[in-house]
């Protein structure tokens, strides 16, 4: 009859080496970089796969320069998430982002941003050096203003024609709106679009530098003056404020009495309507209260 050989013992030592040789070759490490958007209003508004991407990560990044989550600040979005986060500024992403590099080089990080991360930002440039470093990345979107602009006015996406950018005077060195914006006004009204204007956001930095007090959004009221004056004061335009919240706000009316209006907390977005379909017109009128002599008929 055959017997079992006895099973030799391996030393302790040896069997913990070979023991972690395995999870190391079955676990490797990750290097990933993952751009999470946040969403519109506040700490809820990420999606269920960002929300599970931030805790799967090892670190995780942000920067609130481009947009702002103005239900939530950063310890709301820490206690959230169940995680630190580190809040870089524009030099600390766009001309030094070798923390976040190195960071996802190391392991797993996360980027966020309010709204998408890859939408009205200069976030594909971060993205490209962490291919250039062998960091695979991968990019989980969020609802973003260009779309709740679109959904909340009942504007067809599709007939948007390219955004602009209003800036607060002090912003670019000037008493008047930027030749830039009459211009994209001009254009896409000349080719019956919708203008899509967004209304300039400053955090950390204010006319006289750097403060990290400093936070100024340029309401839609004061938008619609900027634009009655050095444009057109009989315009139709559309105020949506706090898109993403409980309590948005959608105005429509002509630039010269939005000015006159107060529509609440920020953040505010300002749409100038071009050509209009009969289903958007309705809509404006619907939802947005405009009036009927500026309707087509």
């Amino acid at each position: 009859m055959r017997t079992k050989r006895a099973r030799t013992a391996l030393p302790l030592a040896f069997a913990r080496e070979r023991n972690e040789t395995r999870i190391r070759a079955a676990d490797p490490v990750t290097r990933m970089l993952t751009f999470v958007g946040l969403g519109l209003y506040d700490e809820s508004s990420v999606t269920v796969e960002g929300r599970d991407a931030i805790a799967a990560a090892d670190r995780a990044f942000a920067e609130f320069y481009t947009s702002h989550l103005v239900g939530a600040d950063v310890s709301d979005l820490e206690a959230y998430h169940d995680t630190d986060i580190e809040v870089r500024d524009r030099a600390g992403v766009e001309q030094h982002p070798e923390r976040i590099l190195d960071a996802a080089e190391a392991g797993d990080a996360v980027f966020l941003t309010a709204g998408d991360t890859m939408i009205s930002t200069t976030h594909v440039d971060l993205r490209l050096r962490a291919h250039e470093r062998g960091i695979e990345t991968r990019v989980i979107h969020a609802p973003t203003a260009e779309s709740a602009a679109s959904s909340l006015t009942g504007l067809q996406n599709y007939r948007f024609g390219k955004a602009t950018t209003l800036p607060f005077e002090w912003a670019h060195g000037a008493d008047v709106v930027p030749d830039s914006v009459i211009a994209t006004l001009e254009d896409n009204r000349e080719r019956g679009l919708h203008t899509l204007c967004y209304l300039d956001i400053k955090v950390g930095r204010g006319p006289e530098g750097e403060d990290p007090d400093f936070e100024e959004y340029m309401s839609a009221d004061y938008a619609a003056g900027l634009l009655a004056e050095a444009w057109d004061p009989d315009a139709l335009g559309v105020v949506v404020a706090r898109a993403g919240s409980p309590d948005p706000v959608v105005r429509a009316d002509r630039l010269d009495r939005l000015a006159d209006e107060s529509f609440g907390a920020p953040l505010h977005m300002l749409v100038v309507p071009g050509d209009l379909h009969h289903v958007e017109a309705d809509a404006l009128a619907g939802l947005a209260g405009a009036p009927d002599d500026l309707l087509p008929e």
